[in-house]
């Protein structure tokens, strides 16, 4: 046997083909659990999808409910004002309040979304000192 540097005689060719088949098998191996996990995130996203739908509809259908709910309530209110004053009066009245605290509701709501407040001042904040550093290097 002759003497090789390092002290170590290399691999025989069918070593070398075991490697290499090896490290086709482990790319191989890979790439199916990517394309798995793929498939995995895929089907989770379409059960959350439908759950969020079903979420959704069950929202709606309370909300509509709650809706009947209030709008029975508001008759009720007007009906019994209208015992003590004429009926287009209590229906005035009623009226009158409800689109009071609406319009209050949309002024404050309003103001919350006032774009010069929308919550970016962090961002640009870092992004002008970005543009500083930036400017300073070149």
């Amino acid at each position: 046997m002759a003497a090789y540097p390092g002290g170590a005689a290399p691999h025989d060719e069918r070593e070398r083909e075991s490697a290499g088949s090896l490290l086709s098998r482990l790319l191989s191996d890979a790439s199916a659990l990517v394309r798995n996990e793929v498939q995995l995130a895929k089907a989770e996203l379409r059960e959350t999808t439908s759950n969020v739908k079903e979420a959704a509809s069950a929202i709606a259908a309370g909300a509509a409910v709650l809706l009947a709910g209030v709008l029975a309530l508001i008759a009720a209110v007007i009906l019994a004002l209208a015992q003590v004053v004429e009926p287009w009066v209590a229906a005035l009245i009623v009226g009158a309040g409800l689109a009071i605290i609406g319009l209050i509701m949309l002024q404050t709501a309003r103001k919350k979304l006032d774009f010069g407040h929308l919550g970016f001042e962090r961002t640009q904040s870092s992004l002008k000192s970005d543009a500083r550093v930036v400017a300073r290097r070149t």
